[in-house]
């Protein structure tokens, strides 16, 4: 018996039996993990896979990443033919459980001399650094041309159009001051009651602005490792009550660097002649996240703490786990455009949507 077939037969049955919703089509397999959960979402059975692949398997590769990332979006939008009860297959779910364990042993052990306190992960991220030459960011607004601010968007498009998601998990596990504070910053990213303005769907402004296709998770099959598990890291963190602390950091950290980046990423898509839209995402995240920096530091990270003190180092950890995988992913991105290709996996077409539209 391989290690996901022991699945009762009567769990099998009613899972072929669920009618199927619409849904973004499911990513081409890349490996034996993102294989066996293909084939179990599309066949209604237990995923088949060997004893120790798992185990095997790069904790930072292609095909753990695809496979968490497949097992993670259930609890999103799911898939074109797949039944919304997949999202609780206890199958599926003790697949998740070891190749969670397997990515958070190796940021773990990547971190293992990271920050402890809130202070020391914090306190780098607070000060413009004098040097940019490192900054992705910087590099597209001095110099990035109109095909990498494509690229760069089409990667982004992973988050972005779930801009917000994975963070409301924590405010349930939250209380007080840190409760409302999260949902103050959620309610503005949300569009503050206006749909016109979610954030998700000024991205989408976006990518139709740089002849993208604005539909969810279209390119998929073109993100590469390094972006998924950025995308991985909010969503483990994000289903786990044990690690609210860290999905807290998370949260911080992306509030406290992203207005200084998001006023460079404004400036290069003006230069670029990107579009108002594109334009207009960026900008709109330079004063908004400015204040919600204050908001989170102060009060949601405060508040937690003030609750839960136990809970520092996990803040801590969530925040250089942050750091560790947007840097991994903007030196792959780096390396790639200075080699003079691609940082998709395919690229681009010319362009992905009606000019008209």
């Amino acid at each position: 018996m391989t290690a996901g077939s022991h699945s009762n037969t009567a769990t099998a049955t009613a899972t072929k039996a669920a009618p199927a919703p619409a849904g973004p089509r499911l990513a081409e397999a890349r490996g034996e993990l993102s294989a066996a959960v293909v084939r179990a979402l599309v066949s209604g059975a237990p995923p088949d896979y060997a004893p120790g692949s798992v185990l095997r398997a790069d904790p930072w590769g292609e095909d753990l990443h695809l496979a968490l990332y497949l097992l993670y979006e259930l609890h999103y939008a799911g898939f074109d033919g797949v039944g919304d009860e997949r999202e609780w297959d206890p199958d599926l779910l003790r697949l998740r459980q070891d190749i969670e364990a397997r990515f958070l042993h190796a940021l773990r052990s990547e971190l293992a001399d990271g920050p402890r306190t809130v202070e020391d992960a914090f306190a780098p991220l607070l000060v413009e650094p004098v040097d940019l030459s490192g900054s992705l960011s910087h590099q597209l607004q001095t110099g990035g041309e109109l095909w990498q601010l494509r690229e760069y968007a089409a990667l982004r498009s992973l988050y972005h159009l779930k801009e917000a998601d994975p963070h409301a998990w924590v405010i349930p596990r939250l209380t007080g001051r840190a409760k409302a504070a999260m949902v103050a910053i959620e309610y503005d990213e949300f569009g503050a009651g206006r749909a016109d303005r979610i954030h998700a769907r000024l991205f989408a402004e976006l990518m139709a602005d740089l002849g993208l296709d604005p539909a969810y998770g279209r390119y998929l099959d073109q993100a590469p490792a390094p972006l998924l598990a950025t995308v991985n890291l909010m969503s483990l963190f994000g289903l786990h009550r044990a690690l609210r602390g860290a999905l807290v950091g998370h949260f911080a950290c992306v509030e406290v660097t992203s207005s200084p980046g998001s006023r460079r990423l404004a400036k290069a898509m003006r230069r670029c002649g990107a579009g108002p839209a594109a334009e207009h995402f960026y900008a709109e995240h330079v004063e908004a996240d400015a204040v919600h920096e204050q908001v989170v530091r102060h009060e949601v990270i405060g508040g937690l703490l003030a609750a839960e003190p136990d809970l520092e180092a996990d803040v801590a950890f969530g925040c250089a786990a942050t750091v560790l995988v947007e840097e991994r992913l903007a030196g792959h991105i780096r390396r790639a455009w200075n080699q003079g290709r691609s940082a998709l996996r395919t690229p681009l077409p010319a362009r992905d949507t009606d000019p008209d539209l």
